[in-house]
């Protein structure tokens, strides 16, 4: 087992056809309704549609056992979760900042497919077998029916003001606010609000993140400007925040640049090839947008919601011939529709389900 949630467990299987390691996410038998189902449902279509993205969790198949218990089919990071690092070592400011454009790359992807996330947190950022950072549990908290406040709960380090509300509110801001916690997480050794050998409760947490200017990193080799940069991404208002992922991540290159670190390049299509922010230098990443300003243009957020219509894919930019858009590619997985031959997960998650 590779990991236990509130709502459905991560196995590790060894798939036969094809062969590899794949993580299987099973629902929890006691959440089932049917309502649920559909949900999660949703929720593999959604995450299918952004699962091109390198630092985006692979999904390769979606399926129901015998049992009636839906579960996911996804690609297997052999790295730790970020939370199993940032406490136990000490993360170099090049590898922090790049995880932070990277992840910012992937939040901007989904952002502009109307997915949020709001959930971003070093638990939910695995790392591949290339060392990769890999988000995934996009919108669990809306495919649970339990409501927001179940998964803030859970969350509340990584959280902005606004999810925090009595009657909670968020948009693309909110993400940014989470990832740059998650950021300033890796370099400080602990969440953001967090008083090392003082109370830190979920009471005095939220009292500090409603109220307190965010803490400097205390690292001597984190220059003021990243503290800056992070401080601005988790302003209390989301007026005071980086408008969209892209423009927080462009700032996490400005600061690479600064510090003479190789600038690491955003992961986004359908964008023309641009330098990166604070080089002359092409490097593959997105640009503003026509008028100027890095505001993220947001299809409408899908609503994980069984009654409404399902939303349509991304349209994609023909590419020139001869012309790259810079996209990094993984091989394209087919999945047979077939029924499960013996020896493939559903098989044998129909066997342990037994007749």
């Amino acid at each position: 087992m590779l990991g236990l949630g509130g709502f459905a467990d991560v196995f590790l299987y060894e798939q036969d056809m094809p062969r590899r390691s794949v993580a299987v996410k099973v629902l929890l038998a006691g959440s089932l309704d049917d309502d649920l189902r559909v949900r999660f449902q949703t929720e593999a279509n959604l995450m299918a549609q952004l699962s091109h993205h390198p630092s985006i969790v692979t999904i390769f198949h979606a399926d129901i056992a015998v049992d009636g218990r839906p579960y996911l089919v996804m690609e297997y990071c052999s790295g730790p979760a970020l939370a199993e690092r940032y406490r136990v070592e000490r993360i170099s400011v090049a590898e922090a900042l790049r995880i932070g454009v990277r992840l910012g790359s992937a939040v901007e992807t989904a952002h502009r497919a109307g997915i949020l996330h709001r959930d971003i947190k070093p638990a939910n950022v695995l790392t591949t077998d290339f060392g990769w950072p890999a988000l995934t549990d996009f919108g669990i908290a809306a495919t649970t029916g339990a409501g927001a406040g179940v998964a803030i709960g859970m969350s509340i380090p990584w959280s902005p003001p606004e999810l925090l509300a009595e009657r909670p509110t968020g948009d693309a801001r909110s993400d940014v606010y989470s990832l740059a916690a998650t950021v300033y997480s890796l370099l400080a050794g602990r969440t953001p609000f967090e008083v090392p050998g003082g109370a830190n409760g979920a009471a005095d947490l939220v009292a500090r993140i409603e109220r307190a200017p965010v803490p400097p990193t205390g690292r001597q080799d984190v220059p003021a400007s990243l503290d800056a940069v992070l401080a601005r991404a988790m302003s209390r208002s989301p007026a005071g925040r980086h408008p969209s992922a892209v423009a927080l991540a462009r700032s996490l290159q400005q600061v690479e640049a600064e510090l003479g670190f190789a600038v690491t390049p955003l992961d986004l299509t359908d964008e023309a090839r641009v330098p990166a922010a604070g080089t002359g230098r092409d490097v593959g990443g997105a640009g503003e947008d026509e008028d100027g300003d890095d505001r993220t243009r947001l299809r409408p957020v899908v609503s994980i919601d069984p009654s409404g219509p399902r939303p349509a894919p991304t349209p994609r930019r023909s590419l020139r011939a001869g012309e790259d858009d810079g996209t990094r590619l993984r091989p394209v997985t087919s999945v047979s529709p077939d029924p499960a031959p013996a020896g493939t997960v559903a098989h044998r998650l129909r066997a342990a389900a037994g007749p």
